[in-house]
């Protein structure tokens, strides 16, 4: 079975973060990096699919030469090899967008299973896994908690509102998007930090973009301002007050 796992290198969440001069983006000069929570949890789940069925593992990420981290350490944990799709800017690239990129990247490795996390840290859209599988041409689940590939099917375990699951048969091959917590995420030891060096790190560019395909830009970053106003309604009548009070609950607020 051969299982490639998307992992995305996102800013660290105990990171102070600082609002860069143009207002369009956090300052990332002083940030530390770590891998996407949700797709370390992938990853593990790929690796113990391996374990259980064999086959290989394959990361995939892009970003730019600092992402190499994310690789290295996937490659420390267990990953047979990695592909990296080097691009820099990945601010304006829409969820479409960056699918997109890694289907061209992934597409000739045709694979029995692509795992991704849930969402990014960063954008937290959780449409590039869903877009991908269209783009792949594959069978996709979200939010899934466990998975069972001991037959010729996939069943899969989704996480649904209000405390329900839903168990789910598939053909393979397929795309699943992994939620965080499925598992306990493995270290990576020494003896596979020292493996990982032998392994292959595949530098791919990523196919050049239509120039009228969507994209997005960030206009304005900011932190909420917190602001507060008090009203007297009534001048101390309750009816009057209570009057006053649909009023702008009606017209202003336009709760009925």
């Amino acid at each position: 079975m051969k299982i490639i796992v998307l992992m995305k290198q996102v800013a660290n969440k105990d990171a102070i973060l600082r609002i860069n001069r143009d207002a369009t983006w956090i300052e990332e000069g002083d940030l530390s990096f770590e891998v996407n929570e949700s797709d370390g949890y992938a990853l593990e789940e790929s690796l113990r699919l391996k374990e259980k069925h064999g086959g290989e593992v394959v990361v995939c990420t892009m970003g730019a030469q600092r992402a190499k981290s994310v690789i290295k350490d996937a490659l420390a944990r267990g990953a047979d090899r990695a592909i990296h799709v080097v691009k820099d800017d990945l601010l304006n690239l829409t969820p479409y967008a960056g699918a997109k990129i890694l289907a061209e990247a992934i597409r000739g490795e045709q694979p029995d299973l692509v795992m991704t996390g849930l969402q990014s840290d960063d954008n937290g859209f959780a449409q590039t896994g869903v877009i991908l599988a269209e783009l792949l041409g594959l069978p996709h689940a979200t939010i899934v908690i466990e998975v069972d590939a001991s037959g010729e099917q996939l069943r899969v375990k989704r996480e649904l509102e209000s405390g329900w699951y839903q168990w789910y048969t598939m053909p393979k091959p397929a795309l699943l998007t992994i939620q965080s917590g499925i598992s306990q995420i493995r270290y990576a030891t020494l003896k596979g930090i020292m493996a990982a060096k032998k392994k292959e790190i595949k530098e791919v560019a990523p196919a050049a973009t239509d120039p009228a395909a969507p994209s997005q830009r960030v206009t304005k970053v900011y932190f909420p301002q917190k602001t507060k106003q008090t009203q007297f309604l009534g001048d101390g009548n309750a009816k009057a007050g209570a009057a006053q009070l649909a009023e702008k609950l009606r017209s202003e607020a336009r709760v009925f």
